[in-house]
């Protein structure tokens, strides 16, 4: 029989069933909207570049189009990060990563399609496959999200007591 050290047995034992899910959520909200946040700035920044590429080939009418996407990706981010109306942040994210997807799947190279939106293939299904677990999680108790749903709460239960005193 193996003589497992008391320390490892504790360590192993009693973590496994305290988990740190808020934390895990706040570190993947913000890695994830850190690197969505780079993203866009990176697609802000070298816009006429990006524009030569994108307008045309990615179907969009004209640079304006362009410009609400990476605006759109820029707030989306923030508000991630920030854990403030997280799941309807994620919405017009995941929307933005479809149709990245999308154009990387339909562009001639790969080349072009990266230049498009600044990163290599694979970079939409992760973002993906990342805002459809927060969708589903939510932001976590350390988020903007969870400050005003507490806040919330509290007003909704002093107007019930207030009622319950009345009658």
């Amino acid at each position: 029989m193996i003589n497992i050290p008391q320390w490892l047995k504790t360590f192993f034992m009693f973590n496994a069933g305290h988990t740190y899910s808020n934390l895990s959520r706040l570190f993947l909200r913000l890695f994830t909207g850190i690197m969505f946040l780079q993203m866009g700035v990176r697609q802000m920044t070298h816009l006429d570049e990006f524009s030569k590429a994108a307008v045309g080939s990615m179907g969009l009418p004209d640079e304006n189009a362009l410009v609400a996407i990476v605006v759109l990706e820029i707030v989306c981010a923030v508000f991630i990060i920030l854990g403030l109306f997280t799941r309807l942040a994620l919405i017009p994210s995941i929307g933005v990563m479809v149709y990245a997807e999308t154009v990387m799947l339909t562009a001639t190279s790969v080349s072009s399609a990266g230049q498009m939106f600044i990163f290599e293939p694979g970079y939409p299904i992760m973002f993906l496959g990342i805002f459809a677990y927060m969708l589903l999680a939510g932001p976590g108790k350390i988020s903007l999200d969870y400050l005003i749903a507490i806040h919330t709460i509290n007003e909704k239960d002093d107007e019930d007591s207030e009622v319950l005193e009345k009658a």
